[in-house]
Parts: C-alpha cells; structure tokens; sequence
C-alpha cells in the first residue's frame, strides 16, 4: 500500500489541478533540457506509480495536437474549499469505506476504456455532488491523535475524559442511565399507603438508590404482576433498577422504621429525620412544620422548635408531614399536663426546659441547673448561656462560642447581650428538663462549670471567686488532657 499511496498528494494544499501541476514540475523529463537550455532536473527520489502515471497522462496531453474548434469551453473557477484528505486517510478517521473509483490503486483509476476517458488523458468526467459528510467523528479522530503525538501515553490518559465527552457530544451518545450491581451503602426507604409506580420510583431515585426514577418506571411497567406493600424497606444505594425491584418483591427486606428523637435534639436534625425515614420530601416537611395553625399550639409559640416530645415515633406509610407533627405535639402536651403544667404556663416552662436541657451534665445536677437559672432571673442576672448564642448562630450541635459571638447583640438568643430568656426554645426538652424547672433545686447558685469532662462533675458556686477557683480547676483538668475532644 505504500507504493499505492501519493504522500505528496495528500498533504499538498490546493485542488488537483494545482497538485496535478506540482508533481508534473517536479518530474518534469519530456525534455532533455529546461527552458533555459540547460539539463533538465532529475528527480531526486524513485516516482512514486501515481507520479509515474501523471507523467504519462502530461506526455499524451502534450503529444495530441488540439484544433481550435475542440478547445474546452471555459470552466467557471471552483469555489475554494478546504483540502480534501486521501480517501484512505479519510476512511480510518471517518470510518467511511472509500469507493473503489476513488482509492488508489483501484479499477477506477488504471481503466483506460472508461467511456468517460478520452485516450487514456488526465481529463476527468463531471463529478456527482458528494454528499456532506459526519464531522463529528473526524473532529474526535483529530482530537485524539492531536493529544497522543503532542504529550504520548500520558497526556491521552490525563485528556481521555474531555475527549470521551466531545465525542460523546458530537455522536449523541449519553452516559448510561442506571446503575451496575446490588448497590453499596445501606438505605431505609419508605413506600407509603397510596404510593403508585412513579412515586416508589421517585421516592428510589431521591434515596440514591436508583440512579434515573423513569428506568425503574420503564422496568415496573414491563412487569404488570409486581405489586408493592406499603412499609420500610432496607435497601441500598446505587443499585440497578433490576436489582432495587427484586429487594422490594424480597420480605426479608422489609423493617419497622421508626423516627428516633433523642433529648435536646433541634427542629432541623427532626426534620431531617423525616425525610430519611418517612419517606416525605423536603419541602412537605418545611410546610408542614411552619404552618402552626395545625397544632393548636399557645398564640405566643412562634416554632414548633421545643414542641415536639423526643420519643420513638413508628413509620406509618399512611402519614403526611403534618400527622407525624401533631403527634410528637400531642405528646409532649400530654408530658407537659403530667408535670402539673398549666396551659398558660407551657410555653414559658418549654423554653426554660430547652435551655437546662443543653446545659446540664448529669442527671442529679438538672434541678440544680435550673436552680442556678432562676436565681439569675430573679435578680435581673444575665444568664449567659452559650448554649443559646450557639443556636443564635445557627449551630445546633455544640455550646461552646467564641468571644466576638459572645459580643455579637444582634444576636437575639445572646443571653450575654440581652436579659431574660431566650426568645423561643433552643431544643426539645425531655421528662427529665421539664421536671427540673417545676421542681427546682433549692440553693444560692449563680454560677456552675463542668471541671471534669469525661466524668460530667460539676460545680455549683455561690459567688464569682468561688467559681474562678472551680474555672481554674477545669483548666488545670484540660492541660492535663490535651487530646481530650
């Protein structure tokens, strides 16, 4: 095939005229000498057969006197256009096979009794209009080899993932829409009463477990006998769609779900409690926890933030957002009635309840918080909670602050800054909390720390300098443990 191909040909620039006209010039040996009279140049390399049959085509050309009369009519000037590659290079970066009439060393080439041949002249019959070609596949091919011979192996391995996405692009192929295998990390996912096939399907595409909802609803439809019981089911996630139909038609895979609400746990981590084990979207349980008309709760409640009693809570795939607050609600009325609170009285003892919730340690020293808290308010003392600055600022999670968040008074939960409790409850308090606050301590506290965190001891102090020399203990506790977290 080497000898077949013109490398000339292919890469010299113009149309076929003028590489016609090149390769004449450069074989130019019809004289004996040039036109100044002198040798005429040889070539400086063996012709090449497509050389040697141009050679010949330009002697015939020569050799046959032309009448006036048979002159060619005179051709309109072809459009400019961009160079055309050899038909066999063409073939391997478009994958197009070429026609035998245009590849070299083909029939079409070497036929001198074509009826479109004159003599076995360079002159060509009409072409028929090329229809356009796929671009697409000739740019990723130039691409590709654009990025191996400038940087090797290692700059293809490092640009592989730009380049499969331009071809995948040009071509319009997609990445694969579901996912390989039985899944990895486990996942509980909830079917509720009602659900039909495209929201199980939602609800697996939401969990992580499928990886497009309509390829699980394509499969389902195909499978007109599966038939789904509302309930928990232990799933995982990124699993195929073939796979996540055959766990839900699997009992063995189907669990008592509860939602699970620890003492002093905040609204937000209820919320999303929710949403991973109920099956309820996000945004059903925004709604549902800001409209408090549903509740029946004191005209001066402004969140469900304390409201909600921890307790475990079953699944019950009938339940909206809305059921599942009311009944954490209910419950803690029905806890609240029986600490001998009164209703005037529930929003006051809640909030309290939320900040001794927080700040105390262990059991035995709740009423004694609450104590240290009242004695506060009783004498116009700012109560100075971290634990409310740090809910002030977003945190939920931890009740040590900084001292710029201890300066900040916009703040409205910097109890630093502003008497009084804070403005709503910071946590949902427990049994344990609400009781501190109706039957207190008895004592002078103004001041308590926690001296030794692993233990949870703490100290109660009447006045500042005691409670330096306790503050002094509990530093003295943490040089001694250092990696204490």
């Amino acid at each position: 095939m080497a000898d077949d191909l013109d490398w000339n040909a292919i890469i010299a620039p113009g149309n076929e005229a003028e590489r016609r006209k090149a390769t004449s010039d450069r074989t130019a040996g019809t004289d004996d000498r040039d036109d100044t009279g002198g040798a005429a140049p040889q070539p400086d390399r063996p012709m090449s057969r497509r050389e040697a049959r141009a050679l010949e085509a330009e002697r015939a050309r020569r050799d046959t006197p032309t009448a006036p009369e048979q002159s060619a009519p005179e051709q309109p000037a072809p459009e400019e256009s961009a160079p055309e590659l050899h038909p066999e290079v063409a073939a391997l970066l478009t994958g197009e096979v070429p026609s035998p009439a245009a590849a070299p060393g083909g029939t079409g080439s070497d036929r001198t009794d074509d009826p479109g041949r004159t003599g076995g002249g360079a002159s060509r019959p009409p072409r028929e209009p090329r229809p356009k070609r796929r671009r697409g596949p000739l740019v990723a091919g130039i691409v590709i080899v654009a990025v191996v011979l400038a940087g090797g192996v290692s700059a293809y391995v490092f640009a592989a993932p730009k380049i499969q996405q331009i071809a995948a692009a040009l071509s319009g192929s997609q990445e694969p829409d579901d996912y390989t295998g039985t899944g990895k990390a486990k996942v509980t996912i909830t079917i509720k009463q009602g659900d039909i096939g495209e929201d199980v399907a939602a609800t697996l595409q939401r969990s992580g477990v499928v990886k497009d909802s309509k390829v699980f609803y394509k499969l389902l439809l195909a499978s007109p006998d599966v038939q789904f019981q509302p309930g928990s089911y232990s799933l995982k996630k990124q699993m195929s769609s073939k796979s996540a139909l055959a766990a839900l038609q699997d009992d063995k895979n189907r669990v008592q779900a509860s939602i699970v609400i620890p003492e002093g746990t905040a609204l937000a981590d209820i919320e999303a409690g929710m949403v991973s084990k109920a099956g309820l979207t996000k945004t059903e349980v925004a709604k549902a926890a800001k409209d408090l008309s549903a509740y029946d709760l004191p005209s001066g409640a402004t969140t469900l933030e304390g409201w909600l009693f921890p307790a475990t809570y079953p699944i019950n795939p009938g339940w909206t957002a809305e059921q599942y607050f009311a009944s954490m609600v209910d419950t803690m009325k029905e806890h609240l009635a029986a600490a001998g609170v009164k209703e005037a009285d529930q929003e006051h003892v809640i909030v309290f309840a939320s900040l001794v919730q927080k700040e105390a340690g262990l059991a035995a020293d709740y009423p004694k918080v609450a104590r240290v808290f009242q004695n506060r308010l009783d004498i116009g003392m700012r109560l100075q909670s971290d634990a409310t600055v740090a809910y002030g600022t977003g945190n939920t999670h931890r009740v040590t602050t900084t001292d710029a968040e201890r300066e900040d008074a916009s703040n409205a939960y910097n109890t630093y800054a502003h008497e009084g409790l804070p403005p709503a409850p910071i946590s949902n308090p427990g049994d344990l909390a609400i009781k501190a606050v109706t039957n207190q301590a008895s004592g002078k506290w103004l001041y308590f720390v926690t001296v030794d965190l692993e233990t949870g001891e703490t100290v109660f102090s009447d006045t500042f300098a005691e409670h330096e020399q306790a503050v002094a203990k509990f530093q003295a506790w943490l040089r001694a443990h250092p990696d204490y977290q």
